[in-house]
């Protein structure tokens, strides 16, 4: 079992996998393309990234599939109501609000299904942490659609759901570098069958035309998620998961700096929650 504190260096690596989170993020809302194709190009680009990895990583422990098997599935629902929630809102109020919501689920969960043990300020700090994101969404520019809600709440729970597998899977691969390249090499398959299947030529020329957009992104996303993932096996999976949730505030500097979405004092004081809810997490 991970120490039920989080130490200097974890802080400062989930901070940067929440940063190169909010960085796919933002290159998957600035396609201005079809956004599930868009979010083909990602995975795709993840798959290519993790494809020489696999070949000389090591297998997962065989404790650690029926976990990854789970995942796959999570993963395939969470990429199409990804689509969905981007399709109907800006990236400035979407992410936010799925990036808010999704630790709160992860904490009582963690509690009763993974029997972790969280101090005062842990709570304190998780509870700040998504009421700043949630803050920041609230307030966001844009569009704020029940449509949009309803599909980031989707993302929020099923966020949640792979966070709490994966967090499992991690520590019984042995090595949670291996899963998660395992991982993110094997779950793009069957959503680019199934994109290619329903778009068809129009998925192929597209991801063809648009490739180096999509191994960026791939890249920042393996990334992202190979360090949350080993983070959870150093620190209680509900603290990784509200700490990696500060790429809200990079996405919406992101947001404000490439995507012309206003940030407003109000959306300032929710990244001061948030800076709050860290230093709560490292008391």
């Amino acid at each position: 079992m991970p120490t039920a504190e989080i130490s200097l260096g974890v802080t400062l690596a989930v901070l940067a996998a929440g940063f190169l989170h909010a960085l796919w993020n933002a290159l998957l809302k600035s396609a201005s393309g079809e956004p599930m194709l868009d979010t083909a190009l990602i995975v795709a680009g993840a798959t290519l990234v993790c494809a020489p990895v696999v070949l000389v990583a090591p297998l997962p422990e065989r404790a650690a599939w029926p976990f990854a098997l789970a995942s796959m599935f999570m993963h395939f629902a969470y990429y199409v109501t990804l689509a969905g929630a981007y399709r109907h809102g800006d990236l400035s109020f979407a992410y936010p609000l799925m990036r808010g919501v999704a630790p709160l689920f992860v904490t009582l969960a963690g509690v009763a299904v993974l029997g972790e043990h969280l101090g005062a300020s842990a709570f304190a700090g998780i509870g700040l942490i998504s009421a700043g994101i949630m803050l920041i969404a609230w307030f966001a520019s844009g569009r704020h659609t029940a449509s949009a809600v309803g599909w980031a709440i989707a993302n929020a729970a099923i966020i949640a759901t792979y966070t709490l597998i994966d967090g499992a899977g991690a520590r019984a691969a042995g090595n949670p570098w291996s899963y998660a390249f395992w991982l993110m090499f094997l779950e793009g398959i069957p959503f680019l069958g199934w994109i290619l299947w329903r778009h068809r030529a129009e998925a192929r020329r597209y991801l063809l035309r648009r490739w180096r957009r999509g191994v960026l992104g791939g890249a920042a996303s393996v990334a992202a998620y190979a360090i949350a993932l080993w983070a959870m096996t150093r620190a209680p999976v509900a603290v990784v998961a509200a700490l990696r949730e500060v790429s809200v505030v990079f996405a919406a500097i992101l947001g404000a700096a490439f995507l012309n979405e206003r940030v407003g004092w109000r959306r300032l004081a929710g990244a001061a929650g948030v800076a709050a809810g860290v230093a709560a997490l490292r008391l």
